[in-house]
């Protein structure tokens, strides 16, 4: 049942419509699911035939939507279902690689490029009928690109703007590179959430034997950029925390960066104890694998990878090598972008689904209720870490 359900006072202004972009298919349909079963909990019988709840109860809240593609490659957005007074929010996910489209008679995978130029088709569909238009876009688009330090192009801080230029009121990320380019779109409404208690609920769901106490565990940044997380987790968690921060050569460009020449230890002993590394994104994972390796030389005990994002741009066989040799334990990130299918099949990956996460946010702002408890999770933590202590290891 949803946790937030005494903060449920009035009626929604505008009816719930959810579209779910072919690139977010799989998630868009369990996020219904949960605001499905709350909203059937959560209202009396009667309601059903009263004219304030229409629209209210809903066997889906996911909208007939499309984007057909000409021989070209052009394509058109398509909402088949009115969408009139309604609070849209609309799911894609830029890093869906799976996806295929056919030009001039040669597939071609979709890209981010073609999954945002998508998400803006959709948002001219609604042709400003909508109460509200939503985005959640758990990846934000080109959120690496977020700032300027030659003569180079602002990318992620343009499309912000371009959005709500579009009429977007809300945008909804997970884990922003760096949220402090909101600072483009000031006065809209922009929110990066963190998974860290869908992080915790599967570490503690996946080993039966953690010792959550400073003596046998802590965390650790891989760089300066993953600092904040580090330390949230480290907080609720109780334990210590070690950072490392990447040595660069500044006078070489490789691939549009300069090339790390060291990952640089800063903290305590990990001799002995579980490690957590926690990031926003595993890519390549050449960072990610360094930082085990050194830990490990370090006499580190066990090493958990937790990663927001699990891109895995270089395939998988780095990672079956860092486990088959005990460099890296387990490896956790979430279902808000496209997992290759492959992953399930290895012993070392566990994901963390954010698909009930997703669906609060939504249920929430669809009543105008408040979001920040469920933008920290702090209590919730605390409680799994306490139930987890106990014995009990299936949560909810």
């Amino acid at each position: 049942m949803n946790l937030n359900d005494s903060k449920y006072t009035s009626i929604p202004v505008g009816k719930l419509g959810i579209v779910a972009l072919e690139s977010s298919k799989n998630l868009g349909e369990e996020v219904d699911k949960f605001i499905v079963a709350w909203r059937q909990k959560r209202t009396a019988s009667h309601a059903k035939d009263s004219i304030e709840f229409d629209g209210y109860l809903k066997d889906s809240y996911l909208l007939d939507a499309s984007c057909p593609r000409f021989g070209s490659g052009e394509a058109k957005g398509i909402l088949n279902d009115s969408v009139r007074g309604s609070d849209i929010y609309l799911i894609v996910d830029v890093l869906n690689y799976s996806i295929q489209y056919k030009l001039c008679g040669h597939m071609n995978r979709m890209s981010p490029d073609d999954h945002y130029a998508d998400l803006k088709r959709m948002i001219s569909a609604t042709c400003g009928k909508a109460n509200s238009v939503n985005v959640i876009m758990p990846f934000l688009y080109e959120s690496r690109q977020h700032k300027r330090s030659a003569r180079e192009s602002l990318d992620c801080a343009s499309m912000l703007q371009e959005l709500f230029g579009l009429g977007v009121d809300n945008l909804i990320t997970f884990d922003a590179h760096d949220p402090r380019v909101q600072n483009a779109v000031p006065s809209s409404g922009f929110e990066t959430v963190q998974p860290t208690y869908q992080f915790v609920k599967a570490l503690l769901g996946c080993c039966d034997d953690l010792q959550l106490d400073k003596d046998h565990l802590m965390t650790i940044s891989p760089d300066e950029g993953a600092m904040n997380r580090a330390i949230y987790l480290s907080n609720v968690l109780g334990v210590d925390m070690g950072m490392f921060y990447k040595r660069r050569d500044y006078s070489t460009i490789v691939d549009g960066r300069n090339p790390i020449v060291a990952h640089e230890f800063l903290g305590d002993s990990v001799e002995g104890k579980d490690v957590i590394i926690i990031d926003d994104m595993i890519s390549s994972g050449d960072s990610m694998i360094d930082v085990a390796k050194q830990l490990k030389q370090r006499k580190a005990k066990r090493v958990f990878c937790l990663s927001t994002f699990g891109l895995f741009t270089n395939g998988l066989q780095r990672f079956d090598e860092a486990y088959e040799d005990g460099t890296i334990y387990r490896i956790i990130t979430t279902n808000a972008t496209y997992q290759n299918p492959d992953l399930f099949d290895r012993e070392w990956y566990v994901s963390a689904d954010v698909s009930k996460y997703i669906a609060l946010i939504i249920d929430n702002m669809n009543h105008n209720a408040s979001i920040s408890e469920i933008l920290n999770p702090t209590d919730r933590i605390k409680q799994r870490i306490q139930e987890y202590k106990d014995g009990k290891r299936d949560f909810d």
